[in-house]
């Protein structure tokens, strides 16, 4: 070693020896007992160090820097390195693999834990509307938490951050992000990366969500009022064409906006929606009214390349945006409190049941699952021919209410 040591009694070390031990030009170590001592430099530190043999060779263990560790918390340790080599095992080794294991989780980070359950979702083929939001929850919601470790997130840190997103008025965003985090810990659980999910706790912590209905008209004239008022819209008319394509299929916005050719039978007149763009995430076959089917020829496209029956104006290859139904109801004098897309499909149940048609027949026609396994079963198999005359007959109800 480079440094000179000067000899020093072999006798226990006391606090007040150590306080007293000033600088010297060259370094120097004072002597505890059972290989520990305490090296002086010449810079005035003071560090803990324990000498011990493993496999026939001399090596010291540094256990830490004096006052920072104490001479009794030195001798602990000291103690603990003593049963390791009584055990076989280096001291100096199992402290370099405390610290590779202290920093392989350091960069186990939140972040790095929500990208693989993300990947994860990806890969189960999920919809792109619920691909979206949970990209949202973990890309901006959940900010906060990137960098940190995740075995170190606690209750209290994930409570203070959905909290903050509850008190802004944003109740239902709070539990779906809560519920994003908490898939995300029992995936870190799984992979032996976080003991527990500190977010379970939570449940009961936020407020519940405050539970409005779908903005729709449900007035058959007023229905009837927005529906003339669709077909003289003046501006581009693509959007209005989907519009009423999703009225008279009782869809939802993005599966209308989604519409591609290869999903339409024209001789059998029927159109079907693949598991992946469906909310229930099963395949869904619409019977086309006579006059749903006439949109759909009046939109269809010969071009090479093109899928979608109702394109963007700025690409015949992008989907009309997720606010193109919206605004066009704002620019025919509808707020959002009156109306919007999504609630099409609560006019079109509301009037259908006031005038007593099947309720199951209904529910088969909205894509809505039956909690029966039995009878989900039926209502599929079963339902075809009274759906195609539903829908018929909802298309003509929309031509009468235009009467009105």
């Amino acid at each position: 070693m480079s440094d000179s040591w000067n000899p020093v009694p072999k006798m226990a070390l006391t606090d007040l020896k150590i306080r007293k031990a000033k600088q010297r030009a060259k370094g120097y170590r004072l002597t505890d007992a059972l290989g520990l001592s305490l090296l002086v430099r010449p810079s005035g530190t003071k560090s803990w160090q324990f000498r011990y043999q493993y496999l026939g060779k001399e090596k010291i263990l540094s256990i830490g820097s004096y006052p920072i560790i104490s001479l009794a918390e030195a001798r602990t340790k000291r103690d603990d390195a003593k049963r390791l080599v009584a055990d076989g095992k280096d001291p100096s080794v199992e402290k370099q693999l405390q610290q590779i294991d202290a920093e392989a989780k350091a960069r186990m980070t939140f972040k790095e834990v929500a990208d693989e359950y993300y990947d994860s979702l990806v890969d189960r083929g999920l919809a792109v509307a619920t691909l979206r939001k949970k990209r949202w929850h973990i890309e901006d919601l959940a900010k906060p938490l990137h960098m940190r470790p995740i075995d170190q997130i606690t209750a209290a840190e994930l409570l203070h951050l959905l909290k903050a997103i509850e008190r802004s008025g944003r109740r239902e965003t709070a539990k779906k992000l809560r519920s994003t985090i908490s898939a995300i810990f029992r995936l870190a659980m799984v992979t032996m990366r976080a003991s527990a999910d500190p977010s379970a706790a939570l449940k009961d912590a936020l407020l519940p969500p405050k539970v409005t209905g779908r903005a729709a008209i449900t007035d058959e004239k007023e229905f009837g009022q927005l529906l003339r008022r669709l077909d003289e819209y003046t501006g581009w008319p693509i959007i209005p064409a989907a519009m009423k394509f999703q009225i008279l299929t009782c869809t939802r916005p993005g599966e209308a906006r989604g519409a591609r050719m290869h999903e339409i039978d024209l001789e059998n007149r029927t159109w079907t929606i693949s598991p992946e763009r469906m909310k229930m995430r099963r395949e869904h076959k619409i019977p086309l009214s006579h006059q749903a089917f006439d949109i759909v020829m009046e939109n269809w496209s010969e071009i090479k390349g093109v899928e979608l029956l109702f394109p963007s104006l700025i690409s015949n290859r992008k989907l009309l945006s997720e606010n193109a139904f919206n605004t066009v109801l704002r620019r025919l004098g509808y707020s959002g409190n009156e109306v919007t897309a999504h609630g099409f499909r609560v006019t079109a149940s509301t009037i259908l049941n006031s005038r007593e048609f099947n309720p199951d027949v209904i529910e088969a026609v909205l894509a809505h699952q039956d909690t029966n396994a039995i009878r989900r079963t039926y209502n599929r198999t079963t339902y075809w021919n009274q759906r195609v005359d539903l829908m018929q007959a909802w298309a003509d109800l929309c031509n009468d209410f235009r009467m009105l």
